[in-house]
């Protein structure tokens, strides 16, 4: 097995470990896009857990290392991976933004937070990757500010085509800690499931807003 590997199923056992991501066929959860799943993913769990925090920290800034080169500046996806980057940007030593869903409706309306330049070369931290949207939203307002962003790291992603080709079309690296295969993978090792319910974890990624509704 190598390194990616490792690191993807070890990521994906502390996150089961936690419940920061829960797996449920019998009575899936209901996500605000109205979607029903089988699983849940709340990674600002791991910010309680020191070993998981500075193993995410670790690995995320090693990660960056290899990927993409040490950056001027480590950008956090508002809210849940504010603290997962200014983890990283400590590790780094280097300065770190913030950036906001929207802008900020009183002061100065700042969609950015903190002190970046243009010219910059950013990497961004975000904690959850499911269709996309959002993520480059931060990504296409670093952009706007003539930031030059490498890509993006991530705790953990679905791995829906729908993002896959959302990061292609920004022209955008993806990297992540783990990723759903990791997870099944995981959880199947360690009795979180059975395999008998592969089939349908797998078939919830493929039409996720389908599932459940047969």
């Amino acid at each position: 097995m190598n390194k990616n590997n490792d690191i993807a199923l070890k990521t994906a056992e502390y996150l089961l470990q936690i419940k920061a991501i829960k797996l449920n066929l019998q009575k899936p959860f209901v996500w605000a896009s109205g979607w029903n799943s089988p699983i849940y993913c709340d990674n600002r769990k791991t910010l309680s857990y020191p070993k998981i925090r500075t193993y995410i920290r670790q690995q995320f800034a090693e990660m960056i290392r290899e990927e993409f080169g040490i950056p001027d500046v480590i950008a956090g996806v508002a809210t849940g991976a504010i603290a997962q980057g200014v983890l990283v940007a400590q590790d780094l030593g280097l300065p770190f933004v913030y950036v906001r869903s929207a802008p900020k409706e009183h002061g100065l309306a700042n969609l950015i937070e903190g002190v970046v330049e243009k010219g910059q070369s950013v990497v961004v931290i975000e904690d959850l990757i499911s269709t996309g949207g959002s993520s480059l939203k931060a990504v296409e307002a670093l952009r706007d500010a003539g930031c030059d962003v490498k890509g993006m790291a991530a705790i953990f992603t679905y791995g829906f085509p729908k993002a896959a080709e959302s990061f292609k079309k920004a022209n955008c690296k993806l990297v992540t800690l783990s990723d759903y295969n990791s997870l099944l993978q995981q959880a199947c090792e360690s009795n979180f499931i059975k395999e008998e319910d592969l089939a349908s974890l797998a078939k919830w990624r493929e039409a996720p807003d389908k599932w459940g509704k047969e």
